[in-house]
């Protein structure tokens, strides 16, 4: 059963130029295995952590760093999610995401499906 989905599209130049003006966003928003990734995977990254943050609602007590979005090698990219996510996640009864991330022409976008077994 679908609990939630969330969306969210980057423009990558404009994501790069802020990293660039505000170094500490970088270990703010990434775990450490996200942070050496390219500027557009990083700008995907990004925009599947909004994703999935909205199809939790959205709440604000989140952190960016409780969420890892794994790049799978032949396969959809996964998330793995701890401490605030998971809080949220098991509140609303969530066992999986769906993640798809794509970065093309300047722009990175992800689609984020939250799901639960129907009970």
């Amino acid at each position: 059963m679908i609990v939630g989905v969330g969306i969210d599209v980057v423009d990558v130049a404009r994501f790069v130029k802020t990293i660039e003006r505000a170094p500490g966003l970088r270990d703010k928003l990434f775990t450490a295995q996200e942070r050496d990734l390219p500027p557009a995977s990083l700008a995907a990254r990004f925009a599947a952590k909004e994703a999935i943050a909205k199809a939790l609602g959205a709440p604000g007590t989140m952190s960016w760093q409780d969420a890892t979005v794994l790049r799978v090698v032949g396969g959809q990219p996964e998330v793995q999610i701890r401490g605030t996510v998971a809080a949220r996640a098991a509140e609303l009864g969530i066992d999986r995401f769906h993640l798809s991330i794509s970065h093309d022409a300047g722009i990175a976008s992800a689609i984020a499906v939250a799901e639960r077994d129907p009970a």
